[in-house]
């Protein structure tokens, strides 16, 4: 079974990030997919057929996490989008979790946006390690390099120079103001609460599939 794209042409219009923008940046996320469906195929192909101590094989199996979370990592982005951004729900679970653990909201926003602002490519993601119950702003330098063990992606930025740099040229930090006011805290908080329930099941000894 292939991965097919998925369709965000409802972010279109979206105030603050151009459709000439987003198209180019959908393009690549389905240049992501389609690379991911192609790796799938060659290993496939290469197991079947006793090829598996090949260079090529090799070589396949170490760029497939880039591939694969490229193409991940950007429907999580696109899906924590909103042409309709609400506040944060102050009564929400998550709202209260970001309060306990970085000590205010206003702190966690902070963090979240210095980390997004780091030197280099890569993404800024509120991550959630269901293990110990904890929230923490990752950065992921190349799409298999920085994430967490375990821990389930709640709001990820996509802080690649694509994501931004055809509107806000190298001012970073104008487009994660931008993202910031863009953020579909109902989605995120989704999450939250899906991670949890997984949490609950697994300390109940319940294996989860993911």
């Amino acid at each position: 079974m292939k991965y097919e794209p998925k369709n965000f042409n409802h972010l279109l219009g979206i105030k603050g990030l151009s459709d000439g923008l987003l198209k180019t940046h959908f393009s690549l996320y389905q240049g992501y997919v389609a690379n991911t469906n192609k790796m799938v195929e060659r290993l496939n192909q290469l197991l079947q057929d006793g090829n598996t101590e090949t260079p090529d094989y090799g070589e396949l199996k170490r760029r497939f996490g880039w591939e694969f979370n490229g193409m991940r990592l950007h429907e999580y982005y696109f899906g924590n989008l909103t042409k309709d951004p609400a506040p944060i729900d102050e009564r929400s679970s998550l709202f209260k979790k970001l309060v306990n653990d970085f000590g205010g909201f206003n702190r966690w926003e902070k963090d979240f946006e210095a980390t997004g602002a780091l030197r280099g490519i890569g993404w800024a993601v509120l991550s959630y390690d269901s293990m110990e119950s904890r929230l923490f702003n990752v950065w992921i330098n190349e799409h298999n390099a920085g994430q967490l063990s375990g821990a389930v992606p709640l709001l990820i930025m996509d802080v690649f120079e694509h994501a931004y740099i055809i509107d806000y040229g190298i001012k970073r930090g104008d487009y994660i103001e931008v993202f910031l006011r863009t953020i579909d805290w109902n989605i995120v908080d989704g999450r939250f609460q899906a991670a949890q329930s997984n949490e609950g099941r697994r300390k109940q000894g319940i294996i989860h599939r993911v």
